[in-house]
């Protein structure tokens, strides 16, 4: 799977969901992620897999979840377990702090912002295939959090559709080590077509410069 490559005008890195709330000190769920997420780098290696991708000229999109709002969730027949979580805590929260970007992570000048999502998958509900479609995209490089939920779901979906999904193991978390590890042990296998530490994906990104 290492032997992956990656033609800048046809990968696009889908940064998922790099909200304070989840990534940064004082965040609302940051303390539930913050073990696994020190253990693996995170941080580090999500800055440094989006430095490599632009210095490659790979298009960057930034898929983020929907920021709570007032009446969110409240009439709805069936919220999942998360967004009732969400309603609860207003993780996200539109106008927070929370849920502005993580100050390096934010997107710059050339990026594509996706709309929304609202549940776990970028792709459901969201204008993400049409976007990537417009670019030339085939393969997708996902990184963000959480890799048990919004990463696979994302990941599941790209490959239904057709894409090349890689994983990162390091540049992904989750709130307990069991959820990594079925992440990538155990159901990342069933669908994505390469799953790579950081320092394996930016010696592919740059070999292919």
């Amino acid at each position: 799977m290492i032997g992956t490559s990656y033609e800048a005008s046809r990968t696009g890195l889908l940064l998922v969901d790099p909200y304070n709330d989840f990534l940064s000190e004082g965040g609302k769920i940051w303390p539930r992620l913050k073990e696994i997420a020190q253990r693996v780098g995170l941080l580090d290696n999500l800055r440094a897999v989006v430095a490599a991708a632009r210095e490659a000229g790979i298009q960057v999109f930034v898929v983020p979840h929907r920021q709570w709002q007032p009446g969110d969730y409240d009439d709805w027949s069936h919220p999942n377990p998360t967004q009732r979580g969400i309603q609860e805590r207003h993780s996200f929260a539109k106008g927070s702090w929370g849920g502005e970007w993580h100050p390096d992570l934010a997107p710059r000048d050339g990026d594509v912002v996706v709309k929304e999502h609202w549940a776990q998958s970028g792709f459901a509900n969201t204008d993400l295939d049409l976007l990537l479609r417009q670019h030339g995209i085939t393969q997708v490089i996902i990184i963000g959090v959480l890799a048990n939920t919004c990463i696979e779901s994302t990941g599941r979906y790209a490959m239904e559709l057709g894409y090349h999904v890689t994983l990162v193991r390091d540049a992904t978390a989750a709130f307990t080590a069991e959820m990594l590890h079925a992440a990538h042990e155990l159901n990342g296998p069933t669908y994505a077509h390469a799953i790579l530490t950081t320092a394996d994906l930016l010696t592919a990104v740059r070999s292919a410069q």
